[in-house]
């Protein structure tokens, strides 16, 4: 992960930014309430046997399935709403007077159809996968 998604993550805006709060992987990765945090440390348990098996222990293995990893933490994403995110954003607290008017509308358009976070915002930490992103995806 340091050779891909971390050197991704780097100087992005969950990196650096002006309010000089950073996000970790962590952050995002691994819900904080208890329940989710059990089920995606179980679940990363079975991702340990892909590491150790070198399943994408090459930037060229990575790529390869690159689509099919993101796949995966978008559906959950969407499966909680975006939980991850709303930890830090509150959408209580946002100040839509701060927003440009792109951004006002596409946040309103968003809660009248029922979106998420990952949505809109999949490409904001990492590369975005070639293929289709989670507005795309089917439950």
């Amino acid at each position: 992960m340091r050779d891909n998604v971390y050197a991704e993550f780097k100087g992005t805006i969950h990196d650096v930014n002006r309010s000089g709060v950073r996000a970790i992987c962590s952050n995002c990765h691994v819900p904080h309430e208890p329940w989710p945090l059990i089920k995606r440390k179980a679940r990363a348990s079975f991702e340990l046997w892909g590491h150790f098996t070198g399943v994408i222990d090459t930037k060229e293995k990575f790529e390869a399935r690159r689509h099919e990893l993101a796949t995966r933490v978008w559906t959950r994403m969407k499966q909680s709403d975006s939980l991850e995110c709303r930890n830090c954003h509150k959408d209580d607290a946002m100040d839509f007077d701060k927003q440009t008017e792109k951004a006002k509308v596409r946040h309103l358009k968003a809660r009248q159809e029922h979106m998420t976070c990952i949505d809109c915002h999949f490409g904001i930490a990492h590369r975005e996968p070639d293929g289709p992103g989670p507005r795309e995806l089917k439950f």
